[in-house]
């Protein structure tokens, strides 16, 4: 039924109806799509004790944002969107392609995913992982 009759349905189902989208759920759809690109070692602060602390804290019951979602923070409006990123990259990448790679994937991923439109995504780089590094999460007492 596509014309309007009085007392009948004028618009199309899908128009009935509002849909919105949770900062978090953009945060972790971006989370994963950066960390799918090579030379992203990890998401969120450089410092290896930060990363520690995140790490236990996403263990605990309760605790604040989840794995996917750290270092990823984003400001979703009805239709737009814009994120920003705090990545550690491997050493001897280049610190320009990971960065141009990771804006194109999570771009990619939110777009397609919401239907919002990405309008900036802000990446700090704010460590270099070493090769001879230990990466420090605290290892699990569960078997």
């Amino acid at each position: 039924m596509t014309e309007s009759a009085p007392g009948g349905f004028a618009k199309d189902p899908a128009e009935r109806g509002r849909t919105s989208i949770a900062d978090g759920v953009v945060e972790k759809i971006a989370g994963l799509a950066a960390r799918e690109v090579a030379g992203v070692h990890a998401m969120g602060s450089g410092s290896g004790l930060s990363r520690t602390f995140g790490a236990v804290r996403d263990r605990v019951p309760g605790g604040s944002k989840s794995a996917v979602s750290r270092g990823v923070k984003a400001e979703v409006g009805e239709v737009q969107t814009a994120l920003d990123l705090e990545i550690v990259v491997d050493y001897g990448v280049s610190i320009r392609d990971v960065a141009r790679a990771v804006r194109e994937n999570v771009i990619s991923a939110v777009e397609r995913m919401t239907g919002l439109e990405v309008v900036e995504v802000n990446i700090a780089v704010s460590d270099v992982k070493l090769p001879d590094e230990e990466d420090e999460e605290p290892e699990s007492r569960l078997q």
